[in-house]
């Protein structure tokens, strides 16, 4: 565990916030651009914008008639403290990476929203001591790049622990209050009652608080599910839930309900095919829920070959599929018609395997951001491990950074 600690900058962003003034900076920053409908923000899909093999957001564009995209992940640094980085390793304050993206997607009309914790690393709500050293710290991100949108997702291990949850909804409130307009999603853990017993706590955390945010999406995947008919099923028992913290009727509930699944083969292995993505659009539009996302961008694509030899990666989908398949029901999801032909004469490449990293060693000590190769692919530790074989398990250290 990394010890708790106070961003310095807290009580002045606190103050700044008090005198009325964040979200006027917010609305000066560098880059800022008009805001999209929230149905856009809505929609936007998971892109890693530094990791995984990015793709090129101009092209998923052009081809698609996508408007916005959801950037991952906002966390702490792995060394500690309560400053904003991607990833935990590349610090917000003095990012021009991401910023280049960014301009280059508002430059085409496009926009983006953020998304803080995601699985995996140290988030700021387990860093920082309280919700206000929190909230500054995502204020830095909302006022770097003029956000309109940021999205919480909220799951293992952040989620178990009540003083992090307390923090993430706490800043939440905050930066809602602070920037007004400002569009939030909170994404947690689906299952097939709707979600378990932490994500139930972290709706209560919300209504202890008085938070509510635009929605609270699952991600019906990773749990047991096969299949369109599971997810909507577990949407339909979620929205059960909606009802009975807030005290809100159906349509109400519906209305703060977002669903957010993952493209092709998951990572324990459950497939979703476009069949299935449309399906779950159908109930969403039908039922008037207030989200559509998918987990990612950077998988929207065909692996060679096209089934992956029955892996998950974090570049492809593992199913047969055009590249950007999946976005498209994004776009029709904002009210959009995607387009039927591409723009440019050729379709875009499947990714080139990359050189292979030297071999893995089952004697050898790896820490978080080491890569090896294995049986084919490149792997990256997702933290500390030891004689673990990469792919052994879909849950395991390694992560898989596609075919060398």
């Amino acid at each position: 565990m990394r010890p708790l600690r106070a961003c310095l900058s807290a009580a002045a962003a606190v103050t700044l916030a008090a005198a009325g003034t964040t979200a006027l900076v917010a609305s000066h920053a560098s880059g800022a651009t008009t805001a999209l409908s929230n149905r856009w923000y809505a929609a936007a899909p998971y892109l890693m914008p530094l990791d995984n093999d990015p793709p090129d957001p101009a092209a998923i564009m052009d081809a698609t008639g996508l408007k916005a995209f959801q950037l991952a992940f906002i966390l702490a640094p792995n060394g500690g403290g309560c400053s904003p980085t991607w990833g935990g390793t590349a610090p917000v304050s003095s990012d021009t990476a991401v910023q280049s993206t960014i301009n280059a997607i508002r430059a085409k009309g496009g926009d983006v929203s953020v998304s803080i914790g995601g699985y995996g690393g140290t988030k700021l709500g387990q860093s920082c001591a309280d919700a206000a050293s929190t909230a500054a710290a995502y204020q830095q991100v909302i006022t770097k790049y003029g956000l309109h949108a940021i999205d919480f997702d909220l799951e293992e291990p952040e989620y178990e622990n009540t003083a992090a949850i307390k923090n993430e909804i706490g800043a939440a409130r905050i930066l809602q209050q602070n920037n007004p307009g400002l569009y939030v999603s909170v994404t947690t853990a689906g299952t097939a009652d709707g979600t378990g017993w932490f994500g139930k706590q972290m709706l209560l955390e919300a209504k202890s608080q008085g938070f509510t945010p635009n929605n609270f999406s699952i991600m019906p995947f990773d749990g047991g599910f096969n299949g369109a008919a599971s997810q909507t099923g577990a949407l339909t028992n979620f929205n059960s839930i909606l009802q009975s913290t807030f005290g809100w009727d159906q349509a109400t509930a519906y209305a703060h309900e977002g669903f957010s699944g993952m493209n092709g083969r998951s990572d324990t292995g459950e497939y979703f095919a476009q069949a299935d993505f449309q399906t779950v659009l159908d109930y969403a539009t039908s039922h008037g829920m207030d989200r559509f996302t998918f987990w990612s961008l950077n998988r929207d694509r065909q692996c060679s070959p096209p089934d992956n030899g029955g892996r998950t990666s974090g570049t492809c989908s593992s199913v047969t599929q055009n590249s950007w398949d999946f976005a498209k029901y994004s776009v029709k999801f904002a009210g959009a018609t995607p387009p039927t032909t591409t723009p440019t004469p050729t379709p875009t490449p499947t990714p080139t395997p990359s050189s292979c990293k030297p071999a893995w060693s089952s004697s050898a000590v790896y820490t978080q951001g080491n890569e090896v190769s294995y049986d084919k692919h490149n792997w990256k530790a997702k933290w500390w491990t030891q004689n673990e074989v990469p792919g052994a398990s879909e849950w395991g250290p390694w992560q898989d950074e596609g075919a060398c």
